[in-house]
């Protein structure tokens, strides 16, 4: 059974107008991109491992500081979360980033990569961008606004999640087997790859996006931090999915994540929660 939570929903009204954060988080985009990839795929990236045990480049550091500066000249007062350089200043309004989301990819030269770009207002992500420069896409949404990608003219394009109705004919990506190992969800997956038409371990944040195009009908992983995902969450949930934790919460903050196409979402997690 799964406890769920009454704080407010991810997809709930937004009464103001996001359109000059969108605007910004465009632009802390470009800046990102910039940082980034001066470095992809240099034969002398400098490489070190944190306290985790996760690597670090200086492209992660140096594009994290490429969007703080922007930040601090453009929005002072609001509060920011970066993977690199931790919190800093106190406000409803906090934006969320990590520099490099797939570092050990960058580092490799595998260019699945993303820069993740998120506002939340009153705890809930209400902007959202993700950037994949080395392979030239880009998604964002904002609460209200609707989620967007760039269409292959060049021009915007609406994204909309699938109507896939029945979890037999819906496809998957359930990130890593080590993941739902280690999170001791390993007969969960069991059930759900069973069950499905298709399932494949695409990873990181790429799937969501392939979510919200209507590509594929779930996504779900363990061991995620706010900044892994916050971004995610208005791209979703404003092309018509449903974002929530594993346990079926409206939260970045339970280091799980399971998004759907919505109308399949209930259905996912009674599958994944049977006793």
């Amino acid at each position: 059974m799964t406890t769920r939570s009454s704080a407010p929903t991810f997809d709930a009204p937004y009464d103001g107008d996001l359109r000059p954060d969108l605007e910004l988080a465009m632009r802390l985009a470009d800046a990102a991109d910039a940082a980034s990839m001066s470095r992809f795929d240099a034969d002398d990236l400098d490489v070190s491992l944190k306290a985790d045990a996760t690597h670090v480049t200086e492209a992660d550091l140096a594009t994290e500081r490429a969007i703080r500066t922007l930040l601090e000249a453009e929005r002072p007062g609001d509060g920011v979360f970066g993977e690199e350089f931790g919190v800093t200043g106190d406000s409803s309004r906090q934006w969320i980033i990590d520099p490099i989301d797939g570092t050990a990819n960058y580092l490799k030269g595998i260019p699945m990569w993303t820069t993740l770009i998120a506002l939340s207002i009153d705890g809930v992500p209400r902007v959202g961008v993700a950037s994949q420069p080395a392979i030239g896409r880009r998604w964002w949404a904002a609460s209200g606004l609707g989620a967007w990608t760039d269409g292959p003219d060049g021009e915007p394009k609406r994204l909309a999640v699938s109507t896939v109705d029945t979890i037999g004919a819906s496809s998957v990506s359930f990130q890593s087997i080590g993941q739902w190992r280690d999170a001791g969800k390993l007969d969960a997956l069991e059930r759900l790859t069973s069950s499905v038409w298709r399932d494949r371990g695409y990873g990181d944040a790429w799937p969501y996006m392939l979510l919200a195009e209507g590509r594929l009908e779930f996504v779900a992983e363990f061991d995620v931090k706010e900044y892994d995902i916050a971004a995610l969450v208005p791209i979703v949930t404003e092309a018509g999915g449903r974002f929530t934790s594993f346990d079926g919460n409206d939260s970045v903050s339970e280091r799980s994540s399971l998004a759907t196409n919505r109308v399949l979402h209930d259905a996912y997690l009674d599958l994944l929660h049977q006793t």
